[in-house]
């Protein structure tokens, strides 16, 4: 069954990317960017063992991915996407709070993108998640003279929205009673 664009958000499942899941994930990459991965590209990603891939899943299709690698304090996501007919239906942001929830104030506590001068969606769309660009990249792409923008997010005591730090039942008993 083909999902239909609506203006209503959708509640996705994000699970591990696996093997199966590629042709969905290169399908959504080939409709999103101008200069897209590669599928040889993918699973040398993912065959590191630092590179984590995640598809959102909305009924049983892939409907958007994303991919990241862990460093030691911090998070650097390198490519995230949403099938181009269910943007603006909360998938992205349900994504980029899933990998939220991944910090810790104690070790990762930020993540890292680049996005391309020239996409204003991705600038605006990053923005509107808690992140900030910090710098300008000159020259950062081997496929155009395109410039970037390196975004992040941080973690720390006024980046607290409720569903952005990691919550356990011991964290949510405390802060709904104060102390024990």
């Amino acid at each position: 069954m083909a999902l239909e664009a609506t203006h209503k958000r959708l509640h996705v499942h994000i699970r591990w990317l696996i093997r199966r899941d590629l042709p969905e994930v290169l399908a959504i990459e080939r409709a999103s960017f101008e200069f897209p991965w590669s599928e040889r590209e993918f699973t040398q990603c993912l065959s590191r063992p630092n590179c984590v891939g995640m598809v959102a899943q909305y009924e049983e299709q892939i409907v958007g991915y994303m991919i990241y690698e862990l460093g030691k304090s911090k998070i650097h996501l390198l490519n995230l996407a949403v099938a181009p007919s269910l943007r603006r239906r909360g998938i992205g942001s349900q994504m980029v709070a899933k990998l939220i929830s991944k910090l810790n104030p104690e070790r990762r506590n930020k993540i890292s993108l680049e996005v391309r001068e020239t996409n204003l969606p991705a600038q605006l769309f990053f923005r509107a998640n808690g992140f900030r660009a910090v710098s300008i990249l000159h020259n950062f792409y081997e496929d155009s003279p395109e410039d970037a923008y390196l975004m992040q997010f941080v973690l720390g005591p006024e980046r607290t929205p409720e569903g952005f730090l990691p919550i356990n039942r011991i964290a949510r008993y405390t802060n709904q009673q104060g102390t024990f």
